[in-house]
């Protein structure tokens, strides 16, 4: 097995090019609780140990020590010696740091452990807060991360015009199969902010071709929902349940592999060819979240080949199976999703209206999937541009 070094072990390891970066200077930290190196010890420790001294710190959804769910406010505590600032609260503008909160600091250090998916939004934390810092002058020194999916495979189209928020602020592929790191060249090259200005401390032995499992590197739980790599492999997917009124399993063990909701008829999902995957008739009840307290009929996702597995085409067949068997009023999410109003939460996922459209009329998805497939297509030969690491 290769082992593979992120920025942050760089550092760890005292590589001179990442010291450098952090060393003798007062630097504020974006991180999360999967902020660690590969002997589980935090990042904040880690850059103390290299000279930096760490004057602030910043917590993206989930906060800081990654303990809320999903959509909650997190408070700022900027009342403690090493103020903890929160950048997902409960409004839009919660999302980006506020200029002064960088007063003082030399450098914002980045360190989050991204999924590989455009819906996760610590990328889009990361990319809101470099703008402010490039605005205010502040260096960002960027600690990269592999994608766990790995850097191969791109699937979904990115958004159409007038379907970007905060779970896909600029437009990617659904499976964007992007570093953190390159995602923010996207970003800079999206802004016209010059790449120079991100510091990026690249990893050492990551390649495309890699998933998780081969990179040596402990899984820690990004996110209170994402608790073992199996999740990250079917989130592409899974998190377009989010989007229903089903339950994508969240207040189960096993959350967007587990989904369903009280009285549904899987039969349907049963009899679809897919592959890479089987499906397992199940019965859940979710201790939280939707359906929370009710016994739910369902499916549990078990991905056999995860190189064949497309996860994004599997949940849109399995949705497109089952939701029919509702009114269309007991379909789709309707409550306000990631700060916005105006539009249904699917249409965001997805990145335009054309799933719920196909499912509403009884439409077959073929065409649907052709033009996402040629989307991402378009996607993948644009990205090598933001490429880091070649192979």
């Amino acid at each position: 097995m290769t082992s593979v070094r992120t920025g942050l072990d760089r550092v760890a390891h005292g590589d001179s090019d990442a010291i450098r970066l952090v060393a003798g200077r007062n630097v504020g930290l974006l991180a999360h609780a999967a902020s660690v190196d590969r002997s589980l010890r935090p990042a904040a420790s880690i850059l103390e140990q290299a000279g930096a001294r760490v004057t602030a710190l910043f917590g993206p959804e989930h906060g800081f020590a990654g303990t809320a769910q999903d959509m909650v406010g997190v408070g700022t505590h900027d009342t403690t010696e090493v103020p903890v600032y929160s950048l997902y609260g409960d409004d839009a503008e919660d999302l980006s740091p506020k200029p002064e909160w960088l007063q003082g600091l030399d450098a914002i250090v980045i360190d989050l452990q991204d999924v590989g998916s455009r819906y996760y939004t610590y990328v889009w934390t990361a990319a809101l807060t470099m703008k402010v810092a490039a605005a205010v002058g502040t260096d960002v020194v960027l600690l990269d991360r592999p994608n766990p999916l790995g850097g191969a495979r791109v699937e979904g189209a990115p958004q159409r015009e007038g379907y970007l928020s905060f779970v896909g602020l600029y437009p990617v592929a659904v499976r964007h199969g992007l570093t953190i790191a390159e995602i923010m060249h996207w970003v800079c090259d999206c802004e016209h902010i010059d790449r120079d200005a991100l510091h990026v401390v690249s990893m050492d032995g990551w390649t495309r071709s890699m998933e998780w499992k081969d990179t040596g590197l402990p899984w820690v739980m990004p996110s209170p929902n994402m608790p073992t790599f199996d999740t990250a492999v079917v989130y592409p997917g899974g998190c377009l349940v989010e989007g229903t009124k089903l339950s994508e399993g969240r207040g189960t063990t096993r959350p967007f592999e587990l989904w369903g909701a009280p009285g549904l008829d899987v039969g349907p999902l049963l009899t679809l060819d897919l592959h890479g995957v089987s499906l397992r008739a199940v019965e859940f009840t979710p201790t939280f979240h939707k359906h929370a307290g009710q016994n739910c009929s369902g499916v549990q996702v078990h991905v056999s080949d995860a190189w064949v597995f497309r996860p994004y085409e599997t949940y849109l067949r399995m949705l497109a199976a089952v939701l029919p068997q509702l009114p269309v009023e007991g379909r789709w999410r309707t409550e306000d999703y990631e700060f916005v109003s105006d539009r249904r939460a699917i249409d965001l996922l997805t990145g335009g209206p054309e799933f719920r459209a196909a499912v509403d009329e009884g439409a077959s998805l073929d065409d649907m999937l052709a033009d996402e497939a040629r989307g991402a297509a378009k996607f993948d030969d644009e990205r090598r541009s933001v490429w880091l690491y070649e192979k």
